[in-house]
């Protein structure tokens, strides 16, 4: 004949306590897991999180509501040499000839001067891209604006900025001086505007804004 075994009154209790008492481990162990970060400290550097800048050269923004000024500010400065245009009449094209070396060029910008060393200043915001000294054409700066637009300034005898500078304008970039190239013209800015590629005349920009270009 078979007999049941039958559990010891404490032993149900027991069991009930050991499953609760897992069942919390578990979820502190849980927890712990989720607060914990992948990586240590430590192991971090080789790491690039996505919450950094993707892109770390800043790209110049230009107001384009701004007003493109003059490449100086004291009044006295006049065109001592025009931009040379096919369309115009033939005076003012003889006036925009360089002769240099036995040849005639035409001229690619406008010459300032009136003054000797006078300020030379950034006609709009942008970046400096360039600062180069040429045997012809003397100290050169190039600020780029924006895609389109570019200014260069020729013929500097002092240069106070350097490339990849961030220039804001009417910002002192320079003072005029002489130039090979055009040596009968003395003291003097050599000023040129590339837009979209092409030279063009700089004293049809003033006062306008690249959007009215």
């Amino acid at each position: 004949m078979n007999h049941r075994r039958k559990l010891k009154p404490f032993i149900i209790p027991m069991l009930y306590s050991v499953a609760f008492l897992a069942f919390i481990i578990s979820i502190l162990f849980l927890r712990k897991a989720l607060n914990s970060p992948v990586f240590d400290d430590d192991d971090n550097e080789d790491f690039i999180y996505v919450t950094k800048t993707i892109f770390d050269d800043d790209v110049p923004v230009v107001g384009t509501e701004k007003n493109i000024i003059r490449p100086y500010k004291d009044g006295e400065i006049k065109i001592i040499k025009y931009f040379y245009d096919k369309d115009d009449e033939p005076i003012k094209q003889q006036e925009s000839i360089i002769y240099y070396e036995k040849t005639y060029m035409q001229n690619s910008g406008i010459d300032y001067g009136g003054k000797d060393k006078f300020e030379v200043v950034a006609v709009l915001d942008g970046t400096v891209i360039n600062v180069n000294e040429d045997n012809m054409l003397g100290k050169i700066i190039e600020i780029r604006h924006n895609n389109e637009l570019l200014s260069i300034y020729q013929s500097l005898s002092e240069v106070t900025v350097k490339q990849g500078d961030k220039v804001t304008q009417g910002q002192l970039i320079g003072k005029s001086g002489t130039c090979n190239i055009a040596a009968s013209l003395k003291d003097h800015l050599h000023f040129e505007i590339l837009y979209d590629g092409k030279v063009i005349d700089p004293e049809t920009i003033y006062d306008k804004t690249i959007e009215d270009l």
